[in-house]
């Protein structure tokens, strides 16, 4: 070994070295992030009654997931990349304690010049939610139909809806909302965020169709939102 290398080597060994637990900080720090970063999309699409997602089909819902700042180009040309949030509703006013998911896909019609977008998933019945719950996760038009979802105060003002979707997508990127093909892209439990937040033997059944798991501070942005924005479900 040459002395040249000598003040490299004891830089390195005076470097502080992150602990565990500093590790364990900075990602519940960007969970939390997350969470209000997919209540602040729900906030804003509440905003714009006439540009947003149907007051009718949000009283439909059975979960609602939040993808903020999808990625483009994630996986190579053509690619997408995403980290959210979802919730389902377990009575016609509350909502469960949120579950962390990704999405990804292949191409999800992003726009010319796009690089960066939300993503509203709103579920109008338990078939993608049961795909979801499986260990392959759910693919968007295989294990459950999706559509692009109408926009505006009604989604009967859409006359080229037909409304029988399991799964309804929304797109907001530049100020932008508007329904997207969603077609083939793979929504999955996000175990490793999971785990970290509620417990390392935590399932995402637990949390969405058990029960078990309480709401804590992580969380709790994202499931106010919930609460303040979405109408209740409609007999």
């Amino acid at each position: 070994m040459t002395l040249a290398f000598l003040p490299y080597l004891v830089l390195a060994a005076e470097a502080p070295r992150k602990s565990p637990g500093d590790e364990k900080q900075k990602d519940l720090e960007d969970y939390i992030e997350r969470s209000k970063e997919a209540a602040e999309v729900l906030a804003e699409l509440s905003g714009v009654p006439e540009k947003g997602i149907p007051k009718d089909l949000l009283e439909r819902a059975h979960a609602i997931a939040v993808i903020p700042g999808m990625v483009k180009g994630a996986f190579g040309i053509g690619g997408s990349y995403g980290k959210g949030l979802l919730s389902r509703r377990t009575s016609a006013k509350a909502w469960s304690t949120p579950c962390f998911v990704d999405l990804g896909g292949a191409s999800l019609g992003f726009q010319i010049g796009v690089t960066k977008m939300d993503l509203v998933l709103v579920f109008t019945d338990d078939d993608g939610l049961q795909a979801l719950l499986n260990d392959k996760g759910l693919k968007m038009g295989v294990d459950a139909s999706v559509a692009a979802g109408p926009v505006g105060r009604t989604a009967s003002a859409s006359t080229n809806v037909r409304m029988d979707a399991s799964i309804y997508s929304y797109s907001r990127s530049k100020g932008l909302f508007a329904g997207i093909a969603l077609d083939g892209a793979g929504l999955n439990i996000n175990d490793s965020a999971n785990h970290k937040v509620f417990g390392k033997d935590v399932s995402g059944t637990d949390i969405l169709m058990r029960g078990k798991i309480r709401s804590n501070s992580v969380v709790r942005p994202f499931l106010d939102a919930l609460n303040r924005y979405v109408p209740a479900r409609v007999k």
